[in-house]
């Protein structure tokens, strides 16, 4: 919940939200500010494709592994320590990203740079409740959701703009190297204005559930990512179905802790929801199909069209400029308006967009091509997906209980986070088996048909969520009658 509002509100509480944002947008921007690095990655360190997808999805699997986690830790030791910690565990792994000399300690490194954005990320809008109440709470939201969702948006455009940029001779390292100063200021304006606040050393923290969520994970990225290269072994398969009696023992064992009296990671009556459990399954599809494409476009613009990293970031602008466009109208007029048909109309955008870049990438010429020639249909699918994006989580959340939006948020957020590794698996295994028969267009061709197949099985998927969304304050604790797990989302 909120700060009491009988009590003066602390002076420097608008400084804290500049060193949130500033911080939080920085763990997010490095889920995608990588893409683009590709090329400059197989010239510097030997990077092959597999190698690739684990620099980018090694981040976004041990940053959703961790989020639920992370939240637990706020509660018990403190939002403020935790954050702090958070933040110089991801400022230091950022100089280590930078430092690899080769790809399996740049691998490594992302890895333990998304394990530290998962203590980060979850204090941030629960440090936000501890200082502001009432209607300030409610700007607050108004300017940190959007802010953090240009983020992931603007990331490519970055990381384009510093390799290409080769600042003083750093080429791809200039990307992680940025968060340094970025990292230390955040560090000594929050550890001087940030209020210190007791965490609930009641709250146990299950790490050996924990354990269970980070092992099935790995169990089914793992196969995915490396799976192609390989051939398919049995061990891969072994995995995946491992993977999948992991997650099962973890649900029984959220609910055993939760019958014994003790706080489990994941309120158990969550996963008795059937619409909750569905939403699960909308929120992977659609972000593994969502960053998935945006990846295989930045390849294709600089492997298949030979792209700089910085055109191939910008080749990612009409894409966010869609995104932004449809987030915009679904989030001021039609989620209201039409309720759960947005998450229906959205998808079907998508469809419509992916159908008009597929006949653009026919109609291509071999010698001469620019971002305009399939701006048109980029642009209409990241409209589609904008729509989606503004309004999928409400809905969602819509089908739970008051006292149960922390922990569901925290799920949400975590799969969606792994969502976006396991889609860097599945089409960047896709797209790399034709491009190493040297056809480029052929592999974007079938990146999109695995996305069709992905957004069919999210609109059937929306036909079963509440008919009308949460309204936006309710999503983020300021109820005062809600219980509050201090780790909600935008």
């Amino acid at each position: 919940m909120g700060a009491d509002p009988t009590i003066e509100p602390y002076r420097w509480r608008w400084l804290i939200l500049v060193v949130m944002i500033v911080a939080e947008v920085m763990d997010l921007l490095d889920a995608s500010i990588v893409n683009v690095a590709g090329p400059a990655l197989e010239e510097s360190l030997g990077a092959g494709s597999v190698g690739l997808q684990w620099v980018i999805g090694g981040y976004a699997l041990t940053l959703g592994a961790g989020l639920v986690l992370g939240g637990r830790l706020g509660d018990r030791y403190g939002r403020r320590r935790m954050f702090l910690t958070g933040l110089a565990g991801f400022t230091l792994s950022s100089l280590l990203c930078a430092l690899a000399p080769n790809i399996e300690s740049l691998i490594a490194f992302r890895l333990l740079q998304g394990a530290a954005g998962a203590v980060l990320l979850p204090q941030g809008l629960g440090l936000l409740r501890e200082n502001f109440s009432g209607p300030e709470l409610t700007k607050v939201f108004a300017i940190f959701g959007p802010v953090l969702g240009l983020g992931g948006i603007i990331g490519p455009v970055l990381g384009g703009f510093l390799i290409e940029g080769d600042f003083f001779g750093l080429g791809w390292r200039s990307v992680f190297l940025v968060n340094l100063p970025i990292g230390l200021a955040a560090l000594a304006i929050a550890a001087k204005f940030v209020p210190r606040k007791q965490g609930d050393r009641t709250v146990r923290v299950d790490l050996a559930g924990a354990g269970l969520v980070m092992a099935s994970c790995a169990l089914l990225v793992l196969p995915l990512n490396q799976g192609q290269e390989a051939g398919w072994p049995l061990w891969t398969w072994l995995c995946m179905a491992a993977s999948v009696v992991g997650f099962g023992l973890f649900a029984l064992r959220q609910r055993r802790t939760a019958a014994a009296g003790r706080e489990p990671l994941v309120t158990p009556a969550l996963l008795r929801k059937p619409a909750f459990t569905v939403g699960l399954g909308g929120i992977a599809l659609f972000f593994g199909g969502l960053i998935g494409t945006q990846l295989v476009l930045t390849l294709y613009l600089q492997i298949g069209r030979h792209f700089s990293a910085g055109d191939a970031g910008l080749g990612n602008l009409p894409l966010a400029v869609g995104t932004a466009i449809g987030g915009a109208v679904s989030g001021a007029f039609l989620a209201d308006r039409i309720g759960r048909k947005v998450l229906q109309v959205g998808p079907v955008i998508q469809l419509a967009g992916a159908a008009l870049l597929w006949f653009e990438l026919d109609g291509l010429s071999a010698d001469s091509f620019s971002i305009w020639d399939i701006a048109p249909g980029v642009t209409v699918a990241g409209v589609g997906a904008g729509m989606v994006i503004a309004a999928l989580f409400s809905f969602i959340l819509a089908a739970v209980d008051d006292d149960e939006i922390g922990s569901a948020s925290g799920v949400l957020s975590a799969v969606q986070a792994i969502g976006g590794s396991i889609g860097v698996a599945i089409f960047g295994s896709v797209f790399f088996a034709q491009v190493r028969a040297g056809d480029f267009t052929a592999g974007f061709h079938h990146a999109l048909i695995v996305q069709a197949c992905l957004l069919a099985a999210f609109l059937a998927i929306t036909f079963l969520l509440p008919k009308k969304g949460r309204p936006e304050e309710d999503q983020h604790g300021i109820d005062p009658t809600a219980h509050d797990s201090g780790y909600a989302t935008v």
